[in-house]
């Protein structure tokens, strides 16, 4: 979150990312508010300041037989008690519309990220990978027929066992997903991240800490009982990603400079209620309402973190360099930056399969494997991360970064479809085969019963 100083002292600067980030937020009502409480709190000092004063006098007094003063005195402090207990009363009404509001406001942009209204404005840095493209079919089958074809993804069987937006991968399917993951976490581990392994449910203060409420309570899945307005700190969601436990495992601490930068990886299922809501892609396991992914944590020194950054993303291109998979890089504009995000670069992969304009001159589709962002110290202060050099130094607000390492489905989607034979099968692809027993294609399986679901 932003300070109070900072929102006081830069007005225009926050109504600018306001603008820029399109969020709706009442900044002159929160600059009243923090004037009326600031005026409040100076008013209840000079009120404290007098009722000492009138309660030395009341004993000097007393002291002195001077009865009338005296009771006169204790009447002063009377009406100073009710008054401050008013202030006060006032005041903690202020701070607690004040703390509100200001979770509410976005991070502010970096100075370097490009003004833009949506998606459409973001900006392609690079492209890797296009130089030496493996010979595809003349039609490459989309992942969820070749899936079905080949028995390793059943969308069906999903649906039935827990509803719309989610699959079982089946088979080679299953082997495919736990041998990506495991790969990612080998190569994070030469880019020495330390391994943890969260818990799935996490409480309101974590969701809050990194942003994710209040914002985006609906897009969560809360564990007992329905989204509403209100929440406890106790209430439990299921994580939409391993960065809010991961984030939260320091939370209310103070680190010390030897300890950063620190680097933790994790690899969680995903959970996330907005799936199924963009046309093309509710179709297969692009968007899907569960998901694997391991995710990389960065705690830096803020001087550092720019520097961390670019090499944050380097760390997730190398799962895709070591893929041989096709990608691009493209950094996110203002009205794409996200609500808690000072800058961002998205990580694409190529998927051949789907004809659509904005792919290569083969056709295909773009698909976000990795987010790579900045906070700064936004999650920080809403988290209360900080950290010293040294044990009698003060404590400041360290800043945090994350990214995706990768998007399991997303990856299997690109693997299937890149990776496809005329004779619809799959070559594995050769990072990937000491994880997968050596094999090296996907060939399918049989069916399983006596009809297929849906035939009879």
């Amino acid at each position: 979150m932003l300070s109070r100083q900072f929102v006081r002292e830069n007005p225009e600067t926050v109504r600018e990312a306001l603008a820029n980030k399109g969020v709706d937020a009442d900044l002159d009502r929160i600059l009243d508010v923090d004037e009326e409480w600031r005026a409040l709190k100076s008013r209840g000092d000079d009120l404290r300041h007098e009722r000492n004063e009138v309660s030395s006098r009341i004993g000097e007094l007393k002291a002195a037989g001077e009865e009338t003063e005296a009771q006169a005195a204790i009447e002063r402090s009377q009406e100073l008690k009710a008054e401050l207990n008013e202030i006060e009363s006032r005041a903690e009404e202020l701070e607690t519309e004040l703390e509100a509001a200001l979770l509410e406001l976005p991070q502010i942009p970096h100075e370097s990220v490009p003004v833009g209204a949506d998606e459409s404005e973001n900006v392609e840095r690079r492209r890797e990978g296009f130089d030496d493209l493996r010979e595809l079919p003349a039609d490459v089958v989309p992942h969820y027929d070749l899936g079905e074809d080949l028995e390793i993804l059943d969308f069906e069987r999903g649906a039935k066992v827990a509803g719309g937006g989610f699959y079982v991968a089946k088979g080679d399917g299953a082997r495919l997903e736990h041998a990506l993951v495991q790969f990612m976490l080998d190569v994070h581990r030469e880019q020495e991240y330390h391994d943890v392994f969260p818990p799935v449910p996490v409480n309101s203060a974590s969701m809050r800490g990194t942003g994710q409420l209040p914002k985006f309570t609906e897009d969560a899945y809360r564990v007992e009982g329905t989204n509403q307005e209100a929440y406890d700190d106790d209430d439990l969601w299921l994580l939409p990603t391993a960065e809010v436990p991961v984030t939260n495992l320091h939370r209310d601490e103070i680190l010390l400079g030897e300890d950063l930068p620190l680097k933790y990886q994790a690899y969680t299922p995903n959970f996330r209620q907005e799936a199924g809501e963009h046309g093309t892609e509710t179709r297969g396991i692009v968007r899907v309402h569960q998901f694997n992914k391991v995710e990389m944590v960065n705690f830096v020194r803020p001087e550092e973190s720019y520097d961390r950054f670019e090499g944050l993303v380097d760390e997730a291109e190398e799962v895709l360099r070591r893929l041989e998979l096709p990608y691009r890089v493209l950094e996110m504009c203002t009205g794409d930056l996200g609500f808690t995000q000072a800058k961002k670069y998205d990580l694409e992969v190529w998927a051949p399969a789907d004809d659509m304009e904005e792919g290569p001159a083969a056709g295909g589709r773009w698909l976000e494997v990795s987010s790579v962002s900045n906070f700064e110290d936004f999650q920080a202060r809403r988290a209360g991360i900080r950290y010293r050099e040294e044990h009698h130094e003060s404590a400041e607000f360290l800043h945090t970064l994350n990214g995706s390492g990768l998007a399991v489905p997303r990856i299997v989607v690109a693997v299937l479809e890149y990776y496809q034979n005329d004779d619809g099968t799959v070559t594995v692809p050769e990072a990937l085969r000491p994880y997968m027993g050596g094999t090296e294609v996907l060939e399918g399986h049989d069916a399983v019963g006596e009809t297929k679901l849906g035939d009879g």
